[in-house]
């Protein structure tokens, strides 16, 4: 065991915000196997009146996944809505050129709808902004959200759906800023565009929130300009700017590959000060808020892609199989996520079935959890209410890429209305468990529920449909008197500690 020891002191009055419970969504693209074999698979044991797999919705309500991003992704950039809306048998196939697949449009606007309501979900809607624009946003927004009585919103009826859907949130294209995207702009074009469809689509509803496209990752040329110009033309019109970033651990360098949350950190710094710089410039009093709308690892998969042939129908497209470290940097990810809680008000994980996914299914068969299935579940359940700033001293190390790395990452969220407090940490230390002091006097006459530990001698453990390798145990030995939490934090361990208070 390591000598070094951390320390934290945690107030319910050192409140960063209230958790946007929305930073707990996903994404659904038109990609490989999430709609067609993944939550769509008509003639499978499990699949309801409507196709949907009924094992899939229930593991999806497991993760209490608040909103989900929708229909892409680089696939948003080519495709028509209205090939995806009406009778199937009329719905035509198209060359799906993000992917290079075939489109069949058996699943569109109306049945994604159905689905998340059956998962308890909202929808994030994403407009073409490559191929198309103004035209056709406006017209995909009336055909949601407008009650009746014009020729969208009576199409919709006409296809069986009486009431509107009311999407509330929508993004203005995908990844505009890429190279490898059908219709890719600058920053002065994208930002054009999105101004005016952002301010037809709110003539038409002017209760929707948007959200503008900004930097694919933090290691594009143009980052953080793309941004600030973007802002600078669409202020008036946005209400949140995307944040996109995976992460790999190609040079299997794990020390290296744990602390890249660190630059996941620098990227909603650098993002959250160019908003304010905007804002300062325009003399504004609206705040732009952040929408990380992709992330995740995303790396196993890339060889297998590459000797994938063209135009195929749902193909196993980025198909990660995570192992038990990827768990540990999603861990940390969703940790910075809640560190940022004034500023981060959405996420999605991408994406939520197959394509780097926490569920994963076989055709016609089983559906299982991933490694990186537990982090995302406890903080979606436990991470509600506000998030809590910890005074936190922990022991650092160097890596490749990063200096005065913390071994310990944590955040602590406090909710009220349940009386509960619960602390997330990742312990980074591949080779020894670090003690922990955590000061919680704050918390009268609260006492400790449990300590969920997620831990594997095998950083390369995965899960699979038979044999589920990587999930949670519990730490029996965690301790709480006099204000004061014990415990010992396993080398390389996700870890949940929940306190509530006694109800005397």
């Amino acid at each position: 065991m390591s000598n070094e020891k951390a320390k934290m002191i945690l107030d319910k009055n050192y409140q960063i915000a209230k958790v946007d419970e929305r930073i707990y969504g996903s994404f659904i693209e038109h990609l490989g196997r999430a709609v067609y074999g993944g939550i769509y698979e008509p003639g499978h044991p499990e699949a309801d009146e409507q196709g949907f797999r009924k094992d899939v919705i229930e593991l999806v309500k497991e993760l209490q996944v608040p909103i989900v991003r929708y229909p892409g992704g680089n696939m948003v950039s080519a495709y028509n809505w209205e090939d995806g809306v009406g009778p199937k048998k009329d719905r035509p196939r198209r060359l799906e050129l993000a992917w290079r697949t075939t489109e069949t449009n058996e699943m569109g606007t109306n049945e994604f709808v159905d689905w998340a309501k059956k998962a308890n979900s909202d929808v994030m809607m994403a407009v073409n902004l490559g191929t198309r624009g103004i035209d056709a946003a406006r017209n995909l927004l009336e055909y949601t959200n407008h009650a009746s009585g014009t020729y969208y919103s009576d199409l919709r009826r006409s296809h069986g759906y009486e009431q509107p859907h009311n999407i509330k949130t929508w993004c203005l294209g995908n990844e505009m800023d890429g190279p490898w995207q059908v219709g890719h702009k600058t920053a002065y074009e994208y930002g054009r565009i999105a101004q005016e469809t952002g301010k037809a689509m709110k003539l038409v509803d002017p209760s929707i929130e948007l959200v503008a496209c900004g930097s694919s990752n933090t290691g594009m040329p143009t980052f953080p300009e793309y941004e600030a110009t973007t802002l600078d033309i669409a202020y008036n019109e946005i209400d949140y700017i995307s944040l996109h970033q995976y992460y790999g651990n190609r040079s299997n360098d794990t020390a290296n590959y744990l602390a890249k949350n660190m630059d996941m950190d620098h990227f909603i710094k650098t993002v959250t000060s160019t908003c304010d710089y905007i804002k300062a410039k325009h003399r504004s009093k609206k705040t732009i808020n952040l929408s990380f709308d992709e992330w995740n690892v995303w790396y196993h998969s890339n060889e297998a892609d590459k000797k994938i042939g063209p135009w195929a129908i749902a193909p196993p497209q980025l198909e990660d199989h995570y192992n038990f470290e990827d768990a540990l940097l999603v861990g940390s990810m969703l940790i910075t996520f809640l560190q940022h809680a004034d500023r981060v008000k959405m996420a999605c994980l991408a994406q939520l079935v197959n394509v780097i996914a926490p569920i994963m299914t076989e055709n016609n068969g089983r559906s299982w959890k991933q490694t990186i299935f537990y982090p995302y579940m406890h903080t979606s359940i436990y991470g509600r209410g506000f998030s809590l700033k910890p005074i936190l001293t922990s022991p650092k190390y160097d890596s490749k890429d990063f200096t005065d790395v913390p071994y310990i990452d944590s955040a602590a969220v406090y909710n009220e209305e349940k009386e509960e407090v619960t602390i997330f940490i990742v312990n980074k230390h591949l080779e020894s468990s670090i003690p922990i002091d955590i000061d919680v006097r704050s918390f009268e006459d609260y006492q400790l529920v449990e300590h969920i530990v997620l831990e594997n001698d095998d950083m390369k453990a995965v899960n699979t449909a038979s044999n589920q390798s990587v999930s949670p145990n519990f730490n029996k030995e965690s301790k709480l008197s006099d204000g004061s939490l014990v415990a010992l934090l396993g080398k390389a361990s996700w870890n949940v500690i929940r306190l509530k208070k006694n109800k005397k």
